[in-house]
């Protein structure tokens, strides 16, 4: 038997979607997106000029646009002038750290709250909604004295161990779990005799995985762009990248060309991040808009 497909011509479109899809692919609309593009494209490229030219051409009116041949020469100015390295590598280690632990503890709470029936769950999910509204700076003090009275001050685990969980992450995957997996599966699987931890493995981890990959990027985005509680509990010889950045641009006169050209270098890892997770990072966004 030959199943024949009919093709869809603009003549089978309803009307009312007809008039979606001709706005949708309008001039004006193709405007509006290079716009926006443009807009936030701008200012990664103005640090990349900045970055490859003199401290004099920076200055220089009308501006320079055009990128110049000083990029390698300004680069080795960063690292010479502070130990960039090592706050690339710190903050690589906080970052990745924080990524992984806040996607792994927040999809095992997510998945407990949103499938698993215990008592008092209702309770703990206000409470861990709750601690969103106090704000950060509130904590800050008494979060310095704990470090400190446990020796960590001015250490790495000082600003990784307060960040191994986030309450967003937690209610993040809770939602994502209550629409995206089915109570059959988890009944399929208590009848194989999967325990809570094998559900979690075998079906729940991957059911998450483009709702886990848009929370790790933002995640690894938050870690790496810190700079309030860094600056607090770390010491100038233990940077990470942001504290670096701080202190480039706190002498008497900054050099721009100096800051902007060590902005570029931390910008690279998140790039490279997005490069590499894109994929399923866009394909959660659209798989969670298709849901709602």
């Amino acid at each position: 038997m030959t199943t024949v497909l009919t093709p869809v011509t603009p003549e089978r479109i309803p009307g009312r979607a007809r008039r979606l899809v001709r706005r949708a692919t309008s001039p004006w609309t193709y405007a509006a997106l290079i716009a926006i593009l443009a807009g936030s494209a701008f200012p990664v490229y103005w640090s990349l000029v900045v970055s490859s030219q003199t401290t004099e051409a920076v200055g220089s009116v009308p501006p320079v646009l055009v990128p110049g041949g000083h990029l390698f020469e300004n680069i080795a100015r960063v690292f010479d002038e502070t130990d960039f390295a090592l706050a690339l590598g710190n903050s690589l280690i906080v970052s990745g750290t924080i990524t992984v632990s806040v996607v792994l503890f927040s999809t095992l709470a997510g998945f407990a709250f949103a499938k698993l029936r215990f008592r008092g769950r209702t309770a703990l999910l206000l409470v861990v909604i709750a601690t969103q509204a106090i704000p950060t700076e509130l904590g800050v003090v008494p979060l310095y004295m704990m470090m400190a009275d446990l020796g960590w001050a001015g250490q790495l685990q000082a600003v990784i161990v307060p960040g191994l969980v986030t309450a967003f992450g937690v209610f993040y995957m809770r939602q994502y779990f209550e629409r995206a997996l089915p109570l059959e599966l988890l009944e399929a699987g208590r009848m194989d005799g999967c325990g809570p931890l094998r559900l979690f493995w075998h079906v729940a981890l991957p059911t998450a995985r483009p709702a886990a990959a848009v929370l790790g990027l933002f995640t690894f985005m938050q870690a790496w762009n810190d700079f309030f509680w860094p600056l607090v509990v770390l010491v100038p010889e233990n940077p990470t990248v942001q504290t670096a950045l701080s202190t480039l641009a706190s002498g008497y006169t900054t050099d721009y060309t100096l800051v902007l050209t060590a902005a570029t270098i931390g910008t690279i890892p998140v790039l490279v991040v997005f490069l590499l997770f894109g994929r399923h990072i866009v394909g959660g966004i659209m798989q969670g808009a298709l849901k709602g």
